[in-house]
């Protein structure tokens, strides 16, 4: 297959910002684009649709960081920030069977049937936020965080109730889980929040071991596979360590993402109130358009690639570019910039890729989807007229280039003409 010219490796922005003007530009010179890492490390990304669906499925990438090259040559320091992302051991660094073998123990204790069982727990929570999120408006002079008060609480908290992870630990995992996906974090800061979140990991996971519990950790400790085997300390510690990052992370930023949306396209909200389309339709418009997730880190190559017409070399640290997928043109059309909740899917083809896609597909897009769509829900049905606090004002951005979302979404619960009324 003829290969395109190399072009320059575009250099990611370790403090982070809105990736779309820069995923347009890169997308405007081929799907597949040189990144330079923290570090100066090289690497690629993967940002067209198609390109993208098919790099994510094909049989001859890895994900084992036995196959980064500069990992294994000794080229990548202690403290590099993405390193937690390529060493953690469990199901996002495992191939084939042993890849199979950790998703068939922790999809025993993960099914279908735990996450519907959630349902009404979730909507109780998320009714006690907004009574929350209410009287930190009523303290603010009628403004809150719809970040800090809504959209973080709700995941972290079901998914800390799911893995039975007492709650004095909580706020911790987060803080600990956000530093760990930041991309610029300095190295000392980055061995010291790695430290400290496998030791809460290690304590919770002994306490269960000691005590088992109906919950999904004590689950995952007794699970065994077909032959026999139970998951590794290391692997339960980096089964765990996925889940609580994962599992609020990327929720929260859902959520935020589609809050931000709808109060920027009132007429869409409407169309929803009107019944013209549903929180379905809204959460997976919102992962289409302004993933969760930006650029995750990694795939590697296990022989030199050609995807769509660029070469990658074996070892090469690849990114899958999900936020820029999400507004691909070729694959969305020339609108894919826009909002949509109506854009119907196209036959035959997937709307999004921004939860995976092949054998790395979320384990968690169920419970994603439940928690969102009950908070959009509630959250407008409560407060119709909620409204951005600073609409002209863009928030500061998430740390880093893996997660997109802002920091903080300041929200007015009610238009400030109708308050009190």
């Amino acid at each position: 297959m003829e290969t395109t010219p190399a072009r320059p490796p575009h250099r990611l922005d370790p403090s982070g910002g809105c990736p779309h003007p820069v995923n347009a530009r890169l997308l405007a010179d081929g799907a597949v684009a040189p990144v330079e890492l923290p570090g100066g490390i090289g690497g690629m990304a993967v940002l067209g649709h198609e390109a993208l669906k098919e790099f994510l499925q094909h049989p001859e990438v890895a994900k084992d960081a036995r196959h980064f090259t500069d990992l294994r040559e000794g080229r990548i320091p202690v403290g590099w920030p993405l390193l937690t992302f390529a060493t953690v051991q469990g199901m996002t660094t495992a191939d084939g069977e042993d890849h199979r073998r950790l998703r068939s123990l922790v999809g025993r204790a993960f099914t279908p049937r735990r996450v519907e069982q959630l349902r009404p727990r979730v909507e109780q929570l998320t009714a006690s936020l907004l009574d929350d999120l209410a009287r930190a408006a009523d303290a603010g002079a009628g403004v809150a965080d719809l970040r800090r008060h809504f959209a973080l609480p709700l995941p972290m908290g079901v998914i800390c109730e799911l893995l039975g992870v007492d709650a004095r630990f909580r706020d911790r995992l987060h803080q600990l889980s956000n530093r760990v996906v930041a991309t610029d974090i300095e190295p000392a800061e980055a061995i010291a929040a790695n430290r400290e979140l496998l030791a809460i990991l290690g304590e919770i996971a002994a306490a269960k071991a000691a005590a088992p519990a109906d919950d999904l950790t004590s689950a995952l400790i007794a699970a065994r596979d077909e032959g026999g085997d139970r998951l590794g300390d290391q692997e339960l510690i980096g089964t765990l360590l996925l889940m609580v990052v994962a599992g609020h992370e990327t929720t929260l930023n859902l959520i935020t993402n589609a809050v931000r949306a709808l109060c920027a396209h009132r007429d869409q909200l409407d169309l929803v109130h009107a019944g013209g389309a549903s929180w379905a339709d809204v959460v997976e418009e919102t992962l289409r358009w302004d993933a969760p997730v930006s650029y995750f880190p990694f795939r590697y190559p296990v022989r030199d690639l050609v995807v769509d017409g660029t070469s990658i070399p074996a070892g090469t640290p690849v990114l899958a570019g999900y936020s820029a997928a999400g507004r691909d043109p070729a694959a969305h059309g020339p609108d894919a910039d826009r909002f949509d909740v109506t854009r119907p899917a196209r036959p035959g083809a997937v709307r999004h890729l921004s939860l995976g896609h092949g054998a790395h597909y979320c384990l968690g897009a169920p419970l994603a989807r439940l928690e969102a769509g009950i908070a959009l829900e509630r959250l407008f049905t409560r407060f119709p007229g909620l409204e951005l606090a600073a609409p002209e004002a863009d928030p500061a951005p998430h740390a880093g280039f893996v997660g997109n979302s802002v920091r903080t979404l300041p929200v007015r619960l009610a238009p400030a003409a109708s308050r009190g009324a």
